[in-house]
């Protein structure tokens, strides 16, 4: 089994404030590499018959036509393979984990769609039929605004959800670890970091926010979320950065300082050890394609 130090973690550009991310675009190749995030993440592929699909454990060759759900923190990407296709057509939405609240989910109305999440955690690949009919409506998501979108997004699972045939893509062991935080601590230092992330913040201070002594909250943190103090930081700066080189034509280095990188070669060097490109190349190739909402 591949250990996370040889797979990326993705930092989407997703941030607390938003429901979700849609991105389409239309290329020749699958160049991005094995991958995971902490998002569900909804692929769905046409013309890319040949392509290689990776998700966890489970490799297969695909056809014209793929929707797969994956969960968060399973790795997963797709390789070009002995795919020719010059036009293919992705559409990639990425939502939170939390975006449905547990008690929310436990209601009658949402249980098909809880136990797909669930199942999502190892992949799951949607049959022709059901991508048939929901082919449109996927293609049109990102032409719908605001509340209406979150809805629609709502009522896509929910179809989903009660297809017949679905397959669960993975072997149970290929899923990262799950980090289920369950702690009013950790959750007050991601809130404190996601308030504060523009400014100098030291292990000292969210250690008081944790109520806890400095060299306590650090073992506590990495073993409630496997990641460090600035690790954990690091990421939710570069999630916000990612939102401005995508969102704003504001300078790479402004957007260095703005999200508390204290220089920019330091930001560079993180960006590209997390995201495997420069700030510059992340920029030209997500411009004008991903839309939050």
């Amino acid at each position: 089994m591949m250990t996370s130090n040889n797979v990326m973690h993705e930092i989407t550009p997703l941030t607390p404030g938003d429901c979700f991310t849609i991105s389409s675009r239309v290329k020749n190749k699958f160049d991005f590499p094995l991958h995971y995030h902490d998002e569900y993440e909804l692929n769905f592929i046409i013309n890319a018959k040949g392509a290689k699909r990776v998700v966890g454990g489970n490799i297969e060759v695909i056809t014209d036509l793929e929707l797969v759900l994956i969960g968060p923190n399973l790795y997963h990407t797709w390789f070009t393979h002995q795919c020719c296709s010059e036009d293919i057509t992705e559409v990639t939405i990425q939502f939170h984990k939390d975006l449905f609240d547990d008690k929310f989910l436990r209601r009658n109305q949402m249980s098909f769609v809880k136990a797909m999440l669930e199942r999502s955690q190892r992949g799951i690949s949607f049959p022709p039929e059901t991508i048939m009919v929901l082919k449109d409506r996927l293609l049109s998501l990102d032409k719908k605004n605001g509340f209406d979108s979150v809805l629609e997004l709502l009522s896509i699972l929910h179809d989903l959800s009660i297809s017949r045939n679905m397959k669960t893509l993975s072997d149970p062991a290929f899923a990262i670890e799950k980090f289920n935080y369950n702690s009013r601590r950790i959750e007050k230092v991601y809130e404190y970091l996601n308030t504060n992330y523009t400014k100098s913040v030291t292990l000292a201070e969210v250690a008081r926010i944790a109520n806890m002594p400095e060299a306590s909250f650090s073992r506590f943190i990495k073993k409630r979320t496997g990641k460090t103090f600035i690790d954990s930081l690091n990421e939710i700066r570069l999630g916000h950065a990612s939102r401005m080189l995508i969102d704003s034509t504001t300078t790479v280095a402004e957007i260095a300082y703005k999200c508390g990188f204290n220089n920019i070669s330091n930001f560079n060097r993180i960006f590209k050890r997390k995201k495997l490109c420069i700030p510059k190349e992340f920029r030209e190739t997500y411009t004008g394609n991903r839309i939050f909402i």
